[in-house]
Protein backbone atom coordinates (compact mmCIF):
# COMPACT_ATOMS: atom_id res chain seq x y z
CA UNK A 1 0.00 0.00 0.00
CA UNK A 2 1.82 3.71 -1.31
CA UNK A 3 1.30 6.28 1.59
CA UNK A 4 -2.06 8.77 0.98
CA UNK A 5 -1.64 12.38 -0.38
CA UNK A 6 -2.43 14.80 2.22
CA UNK A 7 -5.02 17.54 1.53
CA UNK A 8 -6.95 20.01 2.88
CA UNK A 9 -10.14 21.56 2.32
CA UNK A 10 -11.87 24.46 3.49
CA UNK A 11 -15.32 23.57 4.67
CA UNK A 12 -18.35 25.28 6.89
CA UNK A 13 -15.63 27.43 8.19
CA UNK A 14 -13.26 25.11 8.93
CA UNK A 15 -9.95 23.18 7.35
CA UNK A 16 -10.24 19.70 7.36
CA UNK A 17 -7.81 17.69 6.10
CA UNK A 18 -8.28 14.49 4.45
CA UNK A 19 -5.72 11.57 2.76
CA UNK A 20 -6.00 9.64 -0.34
CA UNK A 21 -5.50 6.01 -1.39
CA UNK A 22 -5.27 5.81 -5.21
CA UNK A 23 -5.92 9.50 -7.02
CA UNK A 24 -7.20 8.68 -10.45
CA UNK A 25 -8.10 4.98 -9.83
CA UNK A 26 -11.16 3.65 -11.67
CA UNK A 27 -14.57 2.92 -9.87
CA UNK A 28 -16.54 4.82 -7.44
CA UNK A 29 -14.65 6.59 -4.13
CA UNK A 30 -15.07 5.04 -0.86
CA UNK A 31 -15.47 7.72 1.68
CA UNK A 32 -14.02 7.09 5.48
CA UNK A 33 -15.03 8.82 8.62
CA UNK A 34 -13.29 7.47 11.86
CA UNK A 35 -15.28 7.50 15.21
CA UNK A 36 -14.89 10.21 18.07
CA UNK A 37 -11.51 10.61 19.53
CA UNK A 38 -9.99 9.19 16.49
CA UNK A 39 -8.63 10.29 13.24
CA UNK A 40 -8.19 9.58 9.43
CA UNK A 41 -5.03 6.69 9.64
CA UNK A 42 -7.10 4.54 12.00
CA UNK A 43 -8.53 3.07 8.98
CA UNK A 44 -5.07 2.30 7.09
CA UNK A 45 -5.14 -1.03 8.20
CA UNK A 46 -8.20 -1.32 6.67
CA UNK A 47 -7.51 0.14 3.65
CA UNK A 48 -4.58 -2.01 3.38
CA UNK A 49 -7.10 -5.35 3.63
CA UNK A 50 -9.31 -3.47 0.43
CA UNK A 51 -6.31 -3.16 -1.89
CA UNK A 52 -6.36 -6.82 -1.42
CA UNK A 53 -10.02 -7.33 -2.05
CA UNK A 54 -10.72 -4.58 -4.76
CA UNK A 55 -7.15 -3.65 -6.22
CA UNK A 56 -6.06 0.10 -6.86
CA UNK A 57 -9.25 2.41 -5.67
CA UNK A 58 -9.64 5.70 -4.81
CA UNK A 59 -10.10 6.09 -0.65
CA UNK A 60 -10.53 9.14 0.73
CA UNK A 61 -10.28 9.18 4.59
CA UNK A 62 -11.56 12.54 6.63
CA UNK A 63 -9.34 13.76 9.88
CA UNK A 64 -13.14 15.36 11.20
CA UNK A 65 -13.30 18.51 13.08
CA UNK A 66 -11.34 19.22 15.77
CA UNK A 67 -9.58 15.66 15.36
CA UNK A 68 -6.43 15.08 13.59
CA UNK A 69 -5.22 17.54 11.79
CA UNK A 70 -7.90 19.04 10.87
CA UNK A 71 -8.73 22.71 12.55
CA UNK A 72 -9.19 22.64 16.22
CA UNK A 73 -13.05 24.13 17.32
CA UNK A 74 -14.32 26.29 20.32
CA UNK A 75 -17.34 24.26 20.44
CA UNK A 76 -18.87 21.06 18.33
CA UNK A 77 -22.79 20.04 17.90
CA UNK A 78 -22.70 16.38 15.83
CA UNK A 79 -24.21 17.71 12.87
CA UNK A 80 -21.91 19.65 12.07
CA UNK A 81 -19.79 16.54 11.44
CA UNK A 82 -22.66 15.15 8.76
CA UNK A 83 -22.23 18.84 7.29
CA UNK A 84 -18.50 18.52 7.14
CA UNK A 85 -19.14 15.48 5.28
CA UNK A 86 -21.51 16.40 2.63
CA UNK A 87 -19.70 19.27 2.28
CA UNK A 88 -17.03 17.66 1.70
CA UNK A 89 -18.11 15.48 -1.12
CA UNK A 90 -19.57 18.27 -2.97
CA UNK A 91 -15.94 20.37 -2.89
CA UNK A 92 -14.41 17.10 -4.21
CA UNK A 93 -16.94 16.67 -6.61
CA UNK A 94 -17.47 12.84 -5.83
CA UNK A 95 -20.26 10.98 -7.27
CA UNK A 96 -21.22 7.34 -6.65
CA UNK A 97 -19.75 6.88 -2.95
CA UNK A 98 -19.30 4.18 -0.86
CA UNK A 99 -19.95 6.06 2.56
CA UNK A 100 -18.00 4.05 5.46
CA UNK A 101 -18.33 5.84 9.01
CA UNK A 102 -17.45 3.87 12.12
CA UNK A 103 -19.20 5.02 15.36
CA UNK A 104 -19.57 8.42 15.44
CA UNK A 105 -18.70 8.81 11.85
CA UNK A 106 -21.29 5.94 11.20
CA UNK A 107 -23.70 8.92 12.50
CA UNK A 108 -22.26 11.68 10.24
CA UNK A 109 -22.48 9.43 7.66
CA UNK A 110 -26.06 9.16 7.71
CA UNK A 111 -26.29 12.81 8.00
CA UNK A 112 -24.25 13.36 4.91
CA UNK A 113 -26.48 11.01 2.99
CA UNK A 114 -29.56 13.04 4.22
CA UNK A 115 -27.95 15.97 3.02
CA UNK A 116 -26.37 14.64 -0.49
CA UNK A 117 -28.35 12.22 -1.52
CA UNK A 118 -27.08 12.24 -4.92
CA UNK A 119 -23.11 11.69 -3.81
CA UNK A 120 -23.78 8.62 -2.16
CA UNK A 121 -24.42 5.35 -3.85
CA UNK A 122 -24.02 2.66 -0.84
CA UNK A 123 -23.34 3.44 3.13
CA UNK A 124 -21.85 1.12 5.37
CA UNK A 125 -22.14 1.87 9.09
CA UNK A 126 -19.83 0.23 11.59
CA UNK A 127 -21.61 0.04 14.87
CA UNK A 128 -22.84 3.71 14.27
CA UNK A 129 -23.58 5.74 17.62
CA UNK A 130 -27.36 6.11 16.68
CA UNK A 131 -29.45 5.21 19.59
CA UNK A 132 -32.73 4.45 20.11
CA UNK A 133 -35.55 7.30 19.70
CA UNK A 134 -36.37 7.43 23.59
CA UNK A 135 -32.67 8.08 24.52
CA UNK A 136 -32.81 11.53 22.54
CA UNK A 137 -36.48 11.86 23.29
CA UNK A 138 -35.70 11.80 27.34
CA UNK A 139 -31.96 13.89 27.08
CA UNK A 140 -31.37 15.28 23.64
CA UNK A 141 -34.96 17.39 23.37
CA UNK A 142 -33.11 20.29 24.82
CA UNK A 143 -30.07 20.08 23.50
CA UNK A 144 -31.61 19.90 19.83
CA UNK A 145 -29.21 22.00 17.85
CA UNK A 146 -26.92 23.21 20.57
CA UNK A 147 -23.37 23.97 20.66
CA UNK A 148 -21.35 22.20 22.97
CA UNK A 149 -18.17 24.42 24.43
CA UNK A 150 -15.03 22.46 24.07
CA UNK A 151 -13.33 23.90 27.00
CA UNK A 152 -14.75 22.56 30.41
CA UNK A 153 -16.03 19.67 29.36
CA UNK A 154 -16.72 17.17 31.60
CA UNK A 155 -17.32 13.63 30.35
CA UNK A 156 -14.29 11.66 31.94
CA UNK A 157 -12.83 11.43 28.47
CA UNK A 158 -11.41 15.30 29.55
CA UNK A 159 -8.91 12.87 31.86
CA UNK A 160 -7.15 11.41 29.37
CA UNK A 161 -3.46 12.03 29.69
CA UNK A 162 -2.48 14.42 26.81
CA UNK A 163 1.21 14.58 26.32
CA UNK A 164 3.85 11.95 25.90
CA UNK A 165 7.34 11.80 24.90
CA UNK A 166 7.60 9.58 22.48
CA UNK A 167 5.31 7.76 20.21
CA UNK A 168 6.48 4.74 21.46
CA UNK A 169 5.54 5.79 24.95
CA UNK A 170 2.20 6.09 24.08
CA UNK A 171 1.83 2.87 22.45
CA UNK A 172 3.62 1.15 25.55
CA UNK A 173 1.06 2.70 27.96
CA UNK A 174 -2.05 2.06 25.93
CA UNK A 175 -1.02 -1.45 25.03
CA UNK A 176 -3.62 -4.24 27.13
CA UNK A 177 -5.78 -1.47 28.29
CA UNK A 178 -9.49 -2.66 28.04
CA UNK A 179 -10.54 0.30 25.21
CA UNK A 180 -6.94 -1.23 23.01
CA UNK A 181 -6.38 -4.59 23.84
CA UNK A 182 -8.24 -6.00 20.88
CA UNK A 183 -6.09 -3.67 18.82
CA UNK A 184 -4.03 -5.72 16.24
CA UNK A 185 -0.14 -4.06 16.58
CA UNK A 186 -0.28 -2.07 13.64
CA UNK A 187 -3.42 -0.76 14.39
CA UNK A 188 -2.32 0.40 17.66
CA UNK A 189 0.89 2.27 15.91
CA UNK A 190 -1.10 4.17 13.45
CA UNK A 191 -3.58 5.17 16.08
CA UNK A 192 -0.74 6.70 18.45
CA UNK A 193 1.81 7.82 15.41
CA UNK A 194 -1.09 9.84 13.65
CA UNK A 195 -3.12 10.56 17.11
CA UNK A 196 -0.19 12.82 18.58
CA UNK A 197 1.29 16.50 17.44
CA UNK A 198 4.56 18.15 18.38
CA UNK A 199 4.04 19.81 21.79
CA UNK A 200 6.93 22.53 23.01
CA UNK A 201 6.03 23.10 26.42
CA UNK A 202 6.59 20.33 27.75
CA UNK A 203 8.82 19.44 25.18
CA UNK A 204 7.75 15.74 23.22
CA UNK A 205 4.10 15.13 21.84
CA UNK A 206 0.31 15.84 22.72
CA UNK A 207 -2.93 14.40 21.67
CA UNK A 208 -4.43 15.75 18.21
CA UNK A 209 -7.79 15.07 19.62
CA UNK A 210 -7.29 17.19 22.80
CA UNK A 211 -9.24 15.27 25.65
CA UNK A 212 -11.28 18.26 26.01
CA UNK A 213 -12.75 18.02 22.43
CA UNK A 214 -13.21 14.73 22.72
CA UNK A 215 -15.22 14.93 26.07
CA UNK A 216 -17.43 17.74 24.42
CA UNK A 217 -18.16 15.11 21.52
CA UNK A 218 -18.99 12.24 24.00
CA UNK A 219 -21.11 15.03 25.36
CA UNK A 220 -23.33 16.35 22.59
CA UNK A 221 -24.30 12.62 21.41
CA UNK A 222 -27.80 13.24 22.62
CA UNK A 223 -27.60 16.48 20.80
CA UNK A 224 -29.13 15.15 17.69
CA UNK A 225 -32.94 13.61 17.96
CA UNK A 226 -33.40 14.19 14.23
CA UNK A 227 -30.62 11.70 13.09
CA UNK A 228 -33.54 8.94 12.93
CA UNK A 229 -35.86 11.23 10.88
CA UNK A 230 -32.77 11.23 8.69
CA UNK A 231 -32.54 7.15 9.04
CA UNK A 232 -36.21 7.05 8.14
CA UNK A 233 -35.50 8.88 4.79
CA UNK A 234 -32.42 7.04 3.45
CA UNK A 235 -33.18 5.46 0.08
CA UNK A 236 -29.95 4.06 -0.59
CA UNK A 237 -29.06 0.44 0.26
CA UNK A 238 -26.99 0.57 3.65
CA UNK A 239 -25.09 -2.39 5.30
CA UNK A 240 -24.93 -2.20 9.34
CA UNK A 241 -22.24 -4.03 10.89
CA UNK A 242 -22.91 -4.14 14.75
CA UNK A 243 -20.24 -5.72 17.90
CA UNK A 244 -21.48 -6.85 20.94
CA UNK A 245 -24.00 -5.11 22.71
CA UNK A 246 -24.29 -4.34 25.78
CA UNK A 247 -26.10 -6.34 29.05
CA UNK A 248 -26.30 -4.43 31.84
CA UNK A 249 -26.17 -0.67 32.89
CA UNK A 250 -22.61 -0.44 33.44
CA UNK A 251 -22.13 -2.08 29.79
CA UNK A 252 -23.22 1.54 28.90
CA UNK A 253 -19.95 3.00 30.31
CA UNK A 254 -17.50 0.39 28.42
CA UNK A 255 -16.38 1.80 25.34
CA UNK A 256 -15.58 -1.94 23.89
CA UNK A 257 -19.19 -2.39 23.22
CA UNK A 258 -22.08 -1.34 20.79
CA UNK A 259 -23.79 2.16 20.78
CA UNK A 260 -26.16 0.96 17.90
CA UNK A 261 -29.69 0.53 18.72
CA UNK A 262 -30.42 -2.92 17.85
CA UNK A 263 -33.49 -2.39 15.83
CA UNK A 264 -32.24 0.09 13.48
CA UNK A 265 -31.98 -1.82 10.32
CA UNK A 266 -35.71 -2.47 10.97
CA UNK A 267 -35.66 1.62 10.35
CA UNK A 268 -33.82 1.83 7.36
CA UNK A 269 -35.41 1.03 3.98
CA UNK A 270 -32.65 -0.75 2.19
CA UNK A 271 -30.78 -2.63 4.68
CA UNK A 272 -28.42 -5.74 5.53
CA UNK A 273 -27.66 -6.55 9.31
CA UNK A 274 -24.13 -7.90 9.92
CA UNK A 275 -24.37 -8.63 13.78
CA UNK A 276 -20.97 -9.71 15.14
CA UNK A 277 -21.34 -10.38 19.08
CA UNK A 278 -17.70 -11.57 19.09
CA UNK A 279 -16.37 -8.38 18.30
CA UNK A 280 -16.04 -5.12 20.16
CA UNK A 281 -16.73 -1.59 18.92
CA UNK A 282 -13.47 -0.80 17.95
CA UNK A 283 -14.01 -3.37 15.05
CA UNK A 284 -12.02 -1.67 12.57
CA UNK A 285 -8.63 -1.66 14.39
CA UNK A 286 -9.70 -5.08 16.06
CA UNK A 287 -9.98 -6.68 13.22
CA UNK A 288 -9.72 -5.28 9.77
CA UNK A 289 -10.00 -8.19 7.78
CA UNK A 290 -13.15 -8.14 8.52
CA UNK A 291 -14.64 -4.68 7.81
CA UNK A 292 -12.95 -4.68 4.69
CA UNK A 293 -14.79 -7.69 3.87
CA UNK A 294 -18.09 -6.23 4.82
CA UNK A 295 -17.44 -3.07 2.57
CA UNK A 296 -15.83 -5.24 -0.06
CA UNK A 297 -19.08 -7.46 -0.14
CA UNK A 298 -20.89 -4.34 -0.38
CA UNK A 299 -19.17 -2.32 -2.66
CA UNK A 300 -19.26 -5.31 -5.07
CA UNK A 301 -23.29 -5.36 -4.68
CA UNK A 302 -23.81 -2.25 -6.49
CA UNK A 303 -27.05 -0.20 -6.07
Amino acid sequence: MRAPIEASVAVNGVSLTYFEWGRGAAGDPLLLVHATGFHARCWDQVVRQLGRRLGRRRVIAIDQRGHGRSDKVDAIRWREFGRDVAEIARRLDLRGVVGVGHSAGGHAMVEAAAIAPTRFRRLVLVDPTIMAPEHYAARGAAEDGAWIRVAGATHPAAKRRRHFTSIDEMIERLHGRPSFASFTAAALRDYCTWGLVPSVDPPGFELACTPEMESAVYGGAFGNPGIHEHVRALDLPVTLLRAIEPRTPADLADFRYSPTWPALASQLRRSRDVHRPDRTHFMPMEDPALVASVIAEAEAQGG
